[in-house]
Formats: structure tokens, C-alpha cells, sequence
């Protein structure tokens, strides 16, 4: 992918992540396909990932060595590591991609293992939080 001449140190977006950036409801509902890549094949047979306690609310960042590896990686990775330059949650990237949530916590603890990614997790207090809990999950109902 070349470079966005207006911020050169983010990739520029594939068009179908970039469209879902910007209005994800609207994405959502216009791509109803299913993608005919099996899972199991996205994530090399693999149904855990490397970080088994990898919430579906932690936020996910790109690294800086992230950004310089973005032409080097493949498909889905690359598309993580674009989206991931702002800051998201795995279940957000799982929405905007049309992915399933296990193979996203699968890639994403992959990338942030090798380092292109970075993990914020939440504290203890927050998991545990009702409200929070209702507004994540008004959130997800308002994506879908």
C-alpha cells in the first residue's frame, strides 16, 4: 500500500476498511456477505490465541514498528494494523472488519506478541462494572 501524502506515517486504508472507518453502521448493514475465507485458515487452525485472557473490551493501539511493517504484512493483519492507528477495542475491530470476535483476539494477540500492536487492558474495577457493561453493549447494538 503507498502512503497517505497528507499523514506519511499512516498506510493508507483499503477502500472496504476506510468506508467502515468513517460510518460503521451504515457498512455493516451494506456488507451483508459472508467472507468465503474459512476462519480456521485466517488463523492458521487456531482457536485461542497466544494471550488467552485477551478481553473483548481491551484497546488496541498501533506501534510505531507497527507503522513500518504495515507493507510487509498480509490481508488481515494489515487491514488490524491500519485500523489500530486510532485506537479501538477488539470487538470494534471484529464490527469493522466482518470478522468473527475469536479470530480477532487470535490476530491481535499474534500482532501485539510481535510487537505492532499495543494492549491496553481494563483494570479489574472496570470488568466488573454494570453500567459500563450496558453502554458496551448499546454500543455494539448501535454498530450492528
Amino acid at each position: 500500500m503507498t502512503e497517505d501524502a497528507s499523514h506519511p506515517s499512516q498506510p493508507r486504508l483499503p477502500p472496504y476498511v476506510a468506508n467502515q472507518r468513517d460510518e460503521p453502521a451504515q457498512a455493516a448493514g451494506a456488507d451483508s456477505e459472508v467472507s468465503p475465507v474459512r476462519p480456521f485458515i485466517i488463523t492458521s487452525g487456531r482457536a485461542e490465541p497466544i494471550d488467552e485472557t485477551l478481553e473483548i473490551e481491551a484497546q488496541v493501539e498501533t506501534t510505531e514498528f507497527g507503522m513500518r511493517s504495515y507493507p510487509l504484512l498480509t490481508f488481515e493483519h494489515r487491514d488490524i494494523v491500519a485500523l489500530c492507528a486510532t485506537t479501538m477495542s477488539v470487538a470494534e475491530i471484529g464490527a469493522r472488519l466482518g470478522l468473527q470476535i475469536g479470530v480477532v483476539r487470535v490476530l491481535v494477540a499474534d500482532l501485539a506478541a510481535a510487537g505492532y500492536l499495543m494492549v491496553s487492558r481494563p483494570s479489574s474495577q472496570l470488568s466488573q462494572d454494570l453500567d459500563l457493561i450496558e453502554r458496551v453493549i448499546r454500543g455494539f447494538e448501535a454498530i450492528h
